[in-house]
């Protein structure tokens, strides 16, 4: 490629950091805020048959009310290894069982908990920034290595600005996420 050819892949650096913020929207989904959802279990690993799969791949995961969650198992014969899932995953959540069907009902969340919610949705935050200044450092790699290769210096100030105003968008948006789950965990 020619020096006059040059272009970052800005869409590659875009797509990465959104990458990140995703993930982090996973991991916030995750997080027990004293409403009941899907995604609160729907990933827990379930020993069944000999390996470990997913516990939305055992039975049908329903939420009827805001606060509590249901589980038909398909195969009465998984219902124990759901449980005992479910029990183990830390969610602080004491299924009870009736036939097939699982239920969970989600407590209130006391202080001393929302606090801890906060600092750990903190900590996934902070874990997307990473990521996402990874990005921007990798694009300012290849930006230093064109330097060198012979792009000019105004196509590279160009080119960085681009990459910082990216990464200040993505940036951002954690941060608006982040705030958005705070309050969410500290509703009472």
């Amino acid at each position: 490629m020619s020096v006059e050819d040059f272009e970052l892949d800005v869409d590659d650096l875009e797509r990465r950091m959104n990458g990140a913020l995703t993930a982090m929207r996973q991991e916030f989904a995750s997080l027990r805020t004293g409403r009941a959802s899907a995604v609160m279990v729907e990933s827990l690993q379930v020993n069944a048959y000999n390996t470990s799969m997913p516990l939305n791949q055992c039975g049908t995961i329903n939420v009827p009310e805001p606060r509590m969650i249901t589980i038909s198992v398909w195969d009465k014969d998984l219902v124990h290894a759901v449980t005992k899932a479910i029990q183990e995953s830390g969610l602080g959540i004491n299924p009870i069982v009736e036939g097939t069907v699982i239920r969970l009902p989600i407590p209130e969340l006391n202080e001393e908990r929302r606090q801890e919610l906060s600092k750990t949705a903190a900590q996934h935050a902070e874990n997307a920034r990473i990521a996402i200044r990874n990005v921007r450092r990798d694009g300012m790699d290849q930006l230093r290595k064109a330097k060198s290769d012979g792009v000019s210096e105004d196509e590279i100030v160009l080119w960085s600005g681009e990459v910082q105003e990216l990464t200040d968008k993505s940036i951002s948006g954690v941060d608006q996420a982040l705030e958005a789950k705070r309050t969410e965990i500290m509703a009472v």
